[in-house]
């Protein structure tokens, strides 16, 4: 599943081609993805000017004029890419947005998880959105937020960091990229950390995904950039994916787990 790093590639990839261009048509081929595409979408945003492109999350936010918003989840598999008319459409494109200046925003997903939902509310008050947790580059994710919300919290600190309603977008790859970097093992209850190790484990997660997000996001089986090109982060994971192979540290064999049906690599010596 594309994560964070991977939906602000996109994000910026896609804005400098569509920003402040006007919808000329929307092509819709495939109305049933996880929740049905509006049938009357185009109708809500041709001839409107889109004025920005943002991400909440995982979610990509295209906001037109005062008309409304439009809400995009890549799912497990799904994409978006800038490309013209003569791009033909394949199996999986499900949906064009065309703009003005002739370039098409489109839409693929082959396993259909993903979603294209519109709008009239302010996009934080939506029902998908209202409930998320604090983005984890912005100021407000900082030691003391963590420290207090995990308290009392018997959950493994794996999970608590992956759970979107207290910080969004640290998903199963870099969350144990970052446990590794901050030296915390993932099956830790989240209600032990000290302050200490919070102050550790922010560092750790702002640190990973600025990382990520800079080299483009991580290469996962059924991501590529905007462009084509695959995201190259990957070649600098420590744990995560390297099952049975040297520790970057200490060189002891990186374990891999199963936590809630996702697996999780550690290292048993480095991580305590």
């Amino acid at each position: 599943m594309p994560e964070l790093p991977e939906v602000e590639t996109t994000r910026s990839g896609i804005e400098p081609h569509i920003l402040n261009k006007k919808i000329k048509d929307v092509v819709i081929r495939q109305h049933k993805l996880r929740w049905p595409i509006p049938k009357n979408l185009a109708s809500k945003i041709t001839q409107i000017k889109l004025t920005q492109v943002a991400r909440r999350g995982k979610y990509l936010l295209l906001s037109f004029n005062n008309a409304g918003t439009v809400i995009i989840h890549l799912g497990m598999s799904g994409g978006l890419r800038i490309c013209t008319a003569a791009t033909p459409a394949g199996k999986h494109d499900h949906i064009d947005f065309i703009f003005s200046n002739k370039k098409i925003l489109r839409f693929t997903d082959p396993r259909k998880f993903g979603c294209v939902l519109w709008t009239k509310q302010p996009p934080e008050e939506h029902k998908l959105l209202s409930n998320l947790g604090p983005e984890p580059l912005e100021d407000v994710f900082d030691t003391e937020y963590l420290y207090a919300q995990s308290r009392k919290r018997s959950c493994s600190i794996k999970t608590f960091i992956m759970n979107s309603h207290v910080v969004v977008g640290v998903g199963n790859i870099y969350a144990s990229e970052s446990l590794f970097i901050a030296g915390i093992n993932p099956v830790r209850k989240a209600g032990s950390l000290s302050k200490a190790r919070c102050e550790k484990l922010v560092i750790a997660i702002k640190k990973i995904l600025e990382a990520a997000i800079k080299q483009g996001g991580t290469t996962l089986r059924d991501f590529t950039r905007e462009n084509g090109q695959p995201g190259y982060f990957a070649q600098q994971l420590q744990v995560y994916g390297r099952a049975n192979e040297p520790c970057p540290v200490c060189k002891r064999p990186v374990k891999q787990i199963n936590q809630q049906n996702r697996s999780t690599f550690y290292c048993t010596s480095c991580q305590k």
